[in-house]
């Protein structure tokens, strides 16, 4: 029998790039060097890596990341790190932070699971969000949703004391997924008086999905726990 550490880990997503433009190419080529974080690398202390002692947060699938350079821009003294597995969306978010003129923004390209354990340190972020991942909402797909009780471990490692988990979903089944997975964790302790979702916080801007969900009714559940 096939030793189960053997065994091909369930992905939490499927690599289809698409066409990648010239001006993503363009980032890609030329801005990665001075914002980009080898998946090779190892990050020993972010406060040397960013130069300052600055509160700390990272990003789990930023998308085209237009959301996460807004809350660098408008927290100029948090420093953010961005994780993307798709180059096209890497590209996008290194063309904003030039565009922007961001110094407190750094970008990762590839799994964020093989990234926690291989690159970036414990206890070295005040706040991990992951917002609207991939909710596999067909039942039978539903164990390769990211949020699952190992991952959580895993964030909470690298979280620092009383660091904060938000999470954010449109999908009421998969809040209700990742909310029972939070209550059963020893770890993680709501930060909600009443045990239920949080309201969206003023630093998590509204996306142009999300914006779209509202009009046609769609609900929005942000998930805020703290490590205990």
């Amino acid at each position: 029998m096939q030793d189960p550490q053997q065994r091909r880990q369930i992905k939490s997503f499927v690599l289809r790039e698409g066409r990648i433009t010239a001006g993503q190419k363009r980032a890609l080529e030329t801005l990665w060097p001075k914002f980009g974080i080898d998946n090779h690398a190892i990050v020993k202390d972010l406060d040397t890596l960013f130069g300052n002692s600055n509160p700390k947060v990272l990003e789990i699938g930023f998308g085209m990341g237009e959301s996460l350079a807004q809350m660098a821009q408008d927290s100029p003294h948090t420093d953010f790190i961005g994780i993307e597995v798709h180059r096209p969306g890497v590209g996008s978010l290194l063309a904003e932070i030039e565009k922007r003129d961001l110094r407190n923004l750094k970008v990762m390209c590839g799994d964020a699971v093989e990234l926690l354990a291989s690159v970036l340190p414990d206890k070295s972020f005040d706040r991990i969000q992951i917002f609207f991942p991939d909710p596999w909402h067909k039942k039978r797909h539903n164990k390769r949703r990211l949020i699952q009780t190992d991952f959580l471990n895993k964030l909470a490692k690298k979280l620092k004391n009383n660091g904060i988990l938000h999470l954010a979903t449109d999908w009421e089944d998969y809040a209700l997924h990742m909310k029972a997975a939070l209550d059963s964790s020893p770890v993680y302790k709501n930060t909600t008086n009443n045990n239920g979702f949080a309201e969206r916080p003023d630093y998590r801007p509204f996306t142009k999905f999300e914006r779209r969900g509202y009009r046609l009714g769609h609900g929005v559940w942000d998930l805020i726990y703290e490590v205990v």
